[in-house]
């Protein structure tokens, strides 16, 4: 089948296309044509070496697909060849042919393309995972959202706005990108080059902080989010564009009683993430059904230009997702 291929790790140029066996199905797998697949920053972070699949997973980039289910392994239940799904994978997500456990796939309803589909199931899924499964989201707190024009951060606010919303967005984002994300429904959009993001929360907030916080960043925003943080509030760190070492004032995080918690879905068991897909299937499915909701896509390329949507993500030309296309 054809697959992105990495010629070992560094920059875009040691993506290429290439032909590798199809998938072999464990049980509980079924296998996926796949239609289309979307890039995420994890991809980004494999392809240079720092981020491997869990052990026995595909080592081709990609976390999420969608398309047809092509053939049914052992223990299946409930599928059949020719359904429309989308589906978290570990990897295997760049390529004709993707396997997924049947525990992880999503029915994609008619009105949502295969482009949008191949959006929803890793972003949706940590937005919905981290701040409500986890961070425990209510309608009458306010979160804090980092990088809020991605993947994620898009997915994040439309679901404050369907699942809490009476509940504060405020977000962070880039100075030519914040129109849009208040445009969403962001009650308070921060330009995180040209403000401090920890002084705008108090200001805000009449110096009370936020409740919870999802963030990318790691090391270099810790201080700034705890400061941000309210009385009881919670962190959730869930990427580490900034570093992972860092010191920490644990006399502050005893005496306001926060939580900081950190959180991958990759490397997840994979009952644990059939669990969660089950949830997300009941919570939030049928508002990207009737379209209530739904991906933004940025842009769509042909797999042939995965290094161009690769560059377009590193340079943080986009907002919403990166979307590849499989040439039928």
């Amino acid at each position: 089948m054809k697959a992105v291929i990495l010629d070992g790790f560094g920059d875009r140029d040691v993506l290429r296309i290439g032909t590798v066996e199809t998938p072999v199905l464990k049980p509980g797998q079924v296998l996926i044509k796949v239609k289309a697949t979307s890039v995420n920053r994890a991809d980004i972070t494999q392809r240079q070496g720092n981020y491997p699949p869990p052990p026995g997973e595909s080592e081709i980039l990609g976390l999420e697909a969608a398309g047809v289910v092509e053939a049914v392994g052992p223990d299946v239940d409930g599928w059949k060849k020719g359904d429309r799904v989308m589906s978290l994978v570990a990897g295997g997500g760049y390529a004709e042919y993707a396997a997924a456990y049947a525990k992880h796939l999503i029915p994609v309803p008619e009105a949502i393309s295969y482009e949008e589909a191949a959006c929803i199931s890793e972003v949706y899924i940590t937005a919905f995972l981290n701040i409500f499964r986890i961070g425990g989201l209510k309608n009458t707190e306010a979160v804090l959202i980092h990088g809020a024009t991605g993947g994620i951060g898009t997915a994040a606010i439309q679901l404050c706005k369907i699942l809490t919303p009476g509940a504060k967005i405020l977000v962070t984002a880039s100075s030519a990108k914040v129109a849009r994300v208040k445009e969403m429904g962001a009650d308070l959009a921060i330009d995180y080059r040209e403000e401090d993001f920890t002084e705008r929360v108090l200001e805000y907030t009449g110096k009370v902080g936020v409740d919870l916080i999802l963030d990318h960043i790691g090391a270099d925003y810790l201080t700034r989010n705890m400061n941000a943080l309210s009385i009881g509030g919670r962190l959730v760190v869930i990427g580490l564009l900034g570093g992972a070492a860092t010191e920490i004032n644990l006399a502050r995080l005893m005496v306001n009683r926060q939580q900081i918690i950190g959180s991958v879905l990759r490397a997840r068991p994979v009952k644990e993430k059939g669990d969660i897909v089950s949830h997300f299937n009941q919570a939030v499915l049928p508002s990207l059904a009737d379209r209530s909701i739904g991906p933004v896509i940025f842009k769509t390329y042909p797999l042939e230009d995965v290094a161009e949507a690769h560059r377009t993500m590193e340079e943080n030309r986009h907002f919403g997702k990166i979307v590849l296309r499989m040439e039928t």
